[in-house]
């Protein structure tokens, strides 16, 4: 589990547990209970866990508490606490669908094999107002057929991410992927949450051959990468896949070219270059992708300049922009903009991370051979992404040592590419 941003508060135990058991009209802040029982994550201790379960246990109806007890049933299965499962059972009968919802995770996180609580959550089905992709997504993680007849209805929702769920929980459960290819199909979607989704949901059946199209879908390169590694995990050691097969695919995610999407907006006329910097801002990268490509058409030094420019009033914050921008440098080729690619590339902060990634791939494609011992000194980095793109990266600038260093990486798919380098 990734934790690097639980730890943000920097609370003691003593503290944030202090904080759950204090009246709410004694606090100073009263989101401080909701960031106590957030904190709690830190500490898998007895004390945690039973401090987490009185909060979920204690009913009060202010919307302060109820925030609360959601996080803490959230905290409760991110620390897989099995003590709590009667707790957090109780929950799945609870007025608040939010309540529910979490409930629902945190049983799937924790595990059981009571059928009780399968049934219960089954039965949510047919309640209004519930998160039915999560319940759909748990029942099938548990194996739970007597839900099926229950799930297949939803196939048909009007909601892809629910129906994406139910086409896979089908097949997960039955053995019929015959509909899978809707489910690939939402890759491009207009809706980045449909396109988001529909990855979990090939990752669970373990969609192999949906690979290829996971690296084209234009939404951000940490979920397509996420699916590609979770089903390499997947497949190579079961040999349904090959790295062969794989490695295509997982290099174009790593490079993160345009050019190498299916693209799912388009502009009805041309855009002004103030238009197209601005979408570089947008949460759907689909918008961004497509920004990034027409803004690849334009006049290079205006646009290198637009970049910088962006730059130093925001992107240099903002982490979706930031990593836009970062690329677009090194497709531009824009040898005044390396310093930013440095600074980038050291950049520790967990949200930046994928612009160091970004980085690397940029200071090859602007050719700084001389920033070479920088990313072999990365290499030293347990960054997936940042350890494979600062490979490509020195190959690129002509330097293949890399690949000698990788070959006893403990990563499979690093090992993996760096043994068919050497072997060719």
């Amino acid at each position: 589990m990734d934790k690097r941003f639980f730890n943000i508060f920097n609370l003691t135990e003593d503290r944030a547990i202090a904080l759950l058991k204090k009246p709410l009209d004694e606090l100073e802040d009263k989101s401080e209970r909701y960031v106590a029982a957030s904190h709690l994550i830190n500490f898998p201790t007895e004390r945690s866990i039973q401090a987490l379960i009185d909060t979920i246990s204690d009913r009060n109806p202010d919307m302060y508490h109820r925030i609360a007890r959601r996080k803490a049933i959230e905290s409760l299965g991110r620390l897989k606490a099995s003590v709590a499962l009667p707790t957090i059972k109780s929950c799945l009968s609870d007025n608040d669908p939010y309540t529910v919802e979490n409930a629902v995770w945190a049983i799937g996180e924790i595990g059981t094999e009571d059928e009780s609580i399968l049934e219960n959550m089954a039965h949510l089905l047919t309640k209004p107002e519930q998160n039915y992709r999560v319940i759909v997504h748990t029942l099938a993680k548990f194996g739970y057929k007597p839900a099926v007849d229950r799930i297949q209805p939803f196939i048909d929702s009007e909601d892809e991410a629910i129906s994406s769920a139910a086409i896979a929980a089908v097949a997960r459960l039955t053995g019929d992927y015959s509909q899978m290819d809707k489910v690939v199909d939402l890759l491009y979607h207009s809706s980045v949450n449909a396109r988001r989704a529909c990855i979990q949901d090939l990752i669970d059946t373990k969609y192999y051959s949906a690979i290829p199209k996971i690296a084209r879908s234009p939404i951000s390169l940490v979920f397509r990468l996420r699916g590609i590694r979770l089903l390499a995990a997947a497949g190579l050691p079961s040999k349904k896949i090959t790295f062969a097969e794989i490695e295509p695919s997982l290099d174009r995610v790593i490079r993160d070219r345009p050019q190498d999407l299916e693209m799912v907006h388009e502009y009805d006329q041309k855009p002004a270059l103030e238009f197209l910097i601005r979408e570089l801002y947008h949460t759907d990268f689909g918008r961004c992708y497509l920004a990034s490509q027409t803004l690849l058409t334009e006049d290079p030094e205006l646009v290198s300049k637009a970049l910088i420019k962006t730059y130093e009033e925001e992107a240099r914050s903002d982490y979706g922009a930031h990593y836009h921008v970062v690329k677009l440098i090194g497709w531009l080729k824009y040898r005044a903009g390396k310093e930013i690619l440095l600074e980038a590339l050291h950049n520790t902060q967990p949200q930046f991370q994928k612009s160091r990634a970004a980085a690397a791939i940029a200071l090859a494609n602007i050719g700084a051979t001389d920033a070479i011992p920088l990313l072999k000194d990365i290499l030293n980095t347990s960054i997936f992404d940042l350890k494979y793109a600062s490979l490509l990266a020195l190959e690129q600038l002509g330097d293949n040592s890399g690949w000698q260093i990788a070959a006893n990486d403990g990563d499979l798919l690093i090992k993996t590419k760096a043994e068919s380098k050497l072997n060719n």
